[in-house]
């Protein structure tokens, strides 16, 4: 039976230094603290234009577009900028992280 879990634990141990210089990639940018952490303040001049005016959505950013009547999750994400607009002319009412 000690052979079994020798073996065992080599093969374990060997598994755990294999993932250790596999290399990793950050799934999103780090967290940034502080109010802003969606950028929002950027873009606050887009309030009062057209929705098709905002640039493209840069990249790793979290952008959620929403009508003034549209239903969304009440889910809070502070990294994700919230752009609402009216949904009869799609001007752009607010931006804000959340």
């Amino acid at each position: 039976m000690k052979p079994l879990i020798v073996t065992f634990a080599g093969v374990l141990g060997a598994g755990i230094l294999a993932a250790a210089c596999a290399p990793v990639q950050p799934m999103e940018p780090p967290i940034q603290d502080g109010p802003d952490q969606c950028r929002a303040s950027a873009y606050q001049a887009y309030v009062g234009r057209h929705r098709s005016t905002l640039p493209a959505r840069p990249e790793g950013a979290v952008w959620r577009e929403s009508c003034t009547t549209c239903a969304v999750t009440m889910d809070y994400n502070p990294r994700r900028m919230n752009i609402v607009y009216n949904d009869r002319t799609e001007i752009i009412e607010s931006l804000r992280c959340g």
